[in-house]
């Protein structure tokens, strides 16, 4: 990193640390994450949705910018996740045929390989998975048994999904765009208001999947549906209840990419148009300043040297 940037990055991070990527494995097994954050704290949610209001978060949090493709699973694995292998697609295409389980099971990967705690009561290996006691849930927002308190990286719940794709600060869209209209369809690309969908073949590469919402996520309709953390009854008090997916895929037509479209998928399904995005809590502006600063003299000793 060239040390001239790095004052600017540091100021920036003290003002919102979590436009940074995350980095995940280690040596050749190195990925990183985007995140974005996820701000206007206590929106209302939106009335118009057809199961009731939905898109109400009362805290500030962080939505990766793009799903998670198959390099990244195939690193982790190498790097020491076990019992999920994804595919078909490969490389930076879409990670998908992934239960709920197994992106449960990848996102406390990400918690516990990075020194955090993990998010979810799961034993993929062992083929199970229970609520957490209410000392343990989530409490914020409102009680979550099915995420840990302390979770750093989780599936977005339905809300956090939601608000993310079609809440642009002041109300809500049908799309997931930046003018909130129906999104023209592309193979792939990252022009605005665009979205893969309505298509034979492959889904895109996750960083090539469409357009931006209004916070910066992209892909967030079209190209893979996405599972949420969030029971179809919103209760998340037993696994024995199907799971919320969202966002529609590469091959749906326009009607599925709609914020009125909800699909109820039991977590033991997958599919080939199925992936997953990660959500996170914002980590301390302190925190990313000691990243940076770590940065700031590596690059320093890299050009004295």
């Amino acid at each position: 990193m060239n040390p001239k940037y790095l004052l600017p990055l540091i100021l920036l991070a003290l003002v919102s640390p979590s436009i940074y990527a995350d980095v995940f494995g280690s040596g050749a097994n190195t990925f990183n994450m985007g995140f974005v954050p996820i701000g206007d704290a206590g929106n209302l949610g939106d009335a118009s949705n057809p199961s009731g209001p939905a898109g109400a978060v009362s805290y500030t949090y962080r939505m990766a910018v793009t799903t998670v493709s198959q390099d990244m699973i195939d690193k982790a694995t190498a790097a020491g996740l076990t019992n999920v292998s994804a595919g078909p697609w490969t490389g930076s295409q879409p990670a998908t045929n992934l239960t709920w389980y197994e992106a449960a099971a990848f996102v406390n990967w990400l918690n516990t390989s990075t020194g955090h705690t993990a998010a979810y009561n799961l034993d993929l290996g062992a083929g199970t998975f229970a609520p957490w006691a209410p000392a343990q849930a989530w409490q914020i927002g409102g009680q979550n048994l099915f995420r840990h308190k302390d979770a750093y990286y989780f599936l977005p719940s339905y809300e956090e999904w939601y608000k993310a794709a079609f809440y642009n600060g002041t109300t809500y869209t049908p799309y997931a765009t930046l003018n909130g209209l129906a999104p023209n369809a592309v193979e792939s690309g990252t022009d605005p208001n665009t979205a893969v969908y309505g298509r034979l073949g492959q889904p895109a590469a996750v960083d090539q999947s469409g357009g931006l919402s209004h916070y910066g996520t992209q892909g967030q309709t079209g190209n893979v549906y996405q599972w949420t953390e969030t029971t179809y009854d919103g209760r998340n008090d037993t696994d024995a209840k199907t799971r919320i997916q969202q966002g529609g895929s590469y091959y749906d037509l326009i009607y599925w990419l709609q914020s009125s479209y909800a699909y109820a998928s039991y977590p033991a399904d997958s599919g080939s148009g199925t992936g997953l995005r990660v959500a996170s809590i914002v980590p301390e502006p302190a925190s990313a300043v000691l990243l940076l600063s770590g940065c700031a003299l590596l690059a320093l000793r890299r050009r004295r040297n």
